[in-house]
């Protein structure tokens, strides 16, 4: 079922009018980082949950994101039952089975409030299409897809069986080969397609939006590219410009799979490397500064839209979250989210805290005036200290643990304000002078143990 050029340009009628220039989209100044509006904008975020729309109390939630200065969050399309007061995209009907020719309106209302109370707010969304964990294991049971679930297909028509009990990371599971590029499989891609549609007609006329195929897939580069493709040929149509990319489950930045994405900047627009959140220390920052350098070339956008780490979850400590956090600010990410509980802090004190420093940096210092510096510190022990820096001789620099480093600031006998920041209650502690010594270099101390921030700025 196709939509009519004329059927999206009546949703655009009853939508935000936005001119195409000013909708999120890489910065012209500096392509690493976004503007929204047609200025600069650093992306911050944590959040409760991941398939936003789907909360009760969303609008109170995103309230708080806005009230602590998050401006960015994750929603995926995702419709599996977790809680309970998820619902799917598809009628069903009296019999209990799921007709995927009619539309369940309560989901597309509720993912239809996201995308306007996120607009009203200056809240970035950054849209996931498909969420492999929807369908596998027990969440693939119940899911209206399921041949047993529906009176669209049966098996024998659909390639699809009613059981996939192996771990989605595995690829077993044919409603992700369904392209024609890969098995071809019009009976079900019929009904991909239509929902894809479908949300596009919601989403495309708001300028908040950017969109990420899958949540760290294994799957195949077919599929990837034909969703990408997909999704670019309906903006065309609809007159807008979107901003897709897609995010692989390889750890390691340096694997394979990951070049998908990062060798093609003519067909994924930004790049999702969220997966290195499972490395730790020093690693993590190599790893993601090998990235960062690999695309100096055509630079774009790097997002990381889940920050593992929490005490309460599986992938690193609460301390952990934070420092990944941290350093892929520092390291000239564009945008930077806390993942949800329990594998990541959410919206939870420590991670306001760091959203509320980063801020309060900010107002100091613009992270896309600065890149990465790690080759001005001396006097640095692993994992002590991270840097970025402009030629304004302006430099924001991170303490995991405390400690003290020296600055290269090629200026000897110069004046410098540096102002902390105390990440761990997000609160503006103190300024103070420092004077670089005759070789060009500056001392600096964090004023204890802790996560600490600073912004340096020479005086004139």
């Amino acid at each position: 079922m196709m939509i009519s050029l004329c059927c999206i340009k009546s949703v655009f009628a009853q939508s935000p009018q936005v001119n195409n220039e000013n909708r999120i989209r890489p910065y012209k100044a500096n392509p690493r980082y976004w503007q929204y509006m047609g200025k600069p904008i650093l992306l911050l975020g944590g959040s409760k949950d991941d398939n936003l729309f789907q909360i009760p109390d969303l609008k109170q939630h995103l309230q708080e994101m806005k009230n602590c200065g998050a401006n960015y969050i994750r929603n995926t399309m995702s419709d599996r039952p977790d809680f309970g007061f998820e619902v799917y995209p598809f009628k069903k009907l009296e019999n209990g089975k799921y007709d995927l020719n009619q539309w369940n309106n309560e989901y597309w209302r509720r993912f239809k409030t996201m995308l306007q109370l996120t607009y009203e707010m200056g809240i970035i969304v950054q849209i996931e299409v498909w969420d492999r964990f929807d369908y596998s294991m027990k969440n693939w049971e119940l899911h209206p897809y399921n041949p047993q679930n529906n009176t669209n297909y049966t098996c024998e028509q659909s390639g699809l069986d009613i059981s996939y009990p192996d771990h989605p990371g595995l690829n077993k599971q044919p409603f992700f080969f369904t392209t024609p590029l890969q098995r071809n499989n019009k009976t079900v891609l019929q009904y991909q397609e239509k929902f894809v549609r479908k949300m596009l007609r919601h989403s495309l006329p708001y300028p908040n939006v950017l969109y990420c195929i899958d949540n760290e897939t294994s799957g195949e580069e077919a599929w990837a590219v034909y969703w990408t493709k997909f999704i670019k040929e309906e903006a065309k149509k609809a007159g807008v410009d979107v901003f897709v990319t897609e995010m692989w489950d390889d750890w390691d930045l340096q694997a394979p799979r990951h070049r998908r994405t990062i060798d093609h900047p003519e067909l994924y627009d930004f790049l999702d490397i969220s997966q290195n959140n499972h490395q730790k220390g020093q690693t993590h920052w190599d790893k993601f500064q090998w990235v960062w350098n690999y695309i100096s070339k055509q630079p774009r956008p790097i997002n990381t839209v889940k920050t593992y780490g929490a005490d309460t979850g599986r992938y690193g400590t609460t301390r952990d979250g934070i420092e990944r956090w941290w350093r892929h600010l520092i390291g000239g990410a564009a945008a930077v989210r806390f993942h949800r509980p329990t594998s990541g802090l959410g919206l939870t004190q420590p991670a306001i805290a760091s959203i509320k420093a980063a801020r309060k940096l900010e107002s100091f210092v613009k992270m896309w005036e600065l890149t990465p510096s790690n080759h001005l510190l001396t006097n640095r022990e692993e994992n002590e200290a991270y840097l970025a820096a402009s030629p304004q001789n302006k430099y924001a620099i991170y303490f995991p643990y405390g400690g003290s480093v020296s600055i290269n600031v090629n200026a000897e006998k110069s004046n410098y304000s540096i102002n902390w920041i105390n990440i761990q209650t997000g609160e503006f502690v103190k300024s103070e002078k420092l004077l670089s010594d005759e070789s060009g270099f500056l001392h600096v101390s964090a004023p204890e143990k802790g996560h600490w921030v600073a912004a340096i700025i020479k005086q004139n």
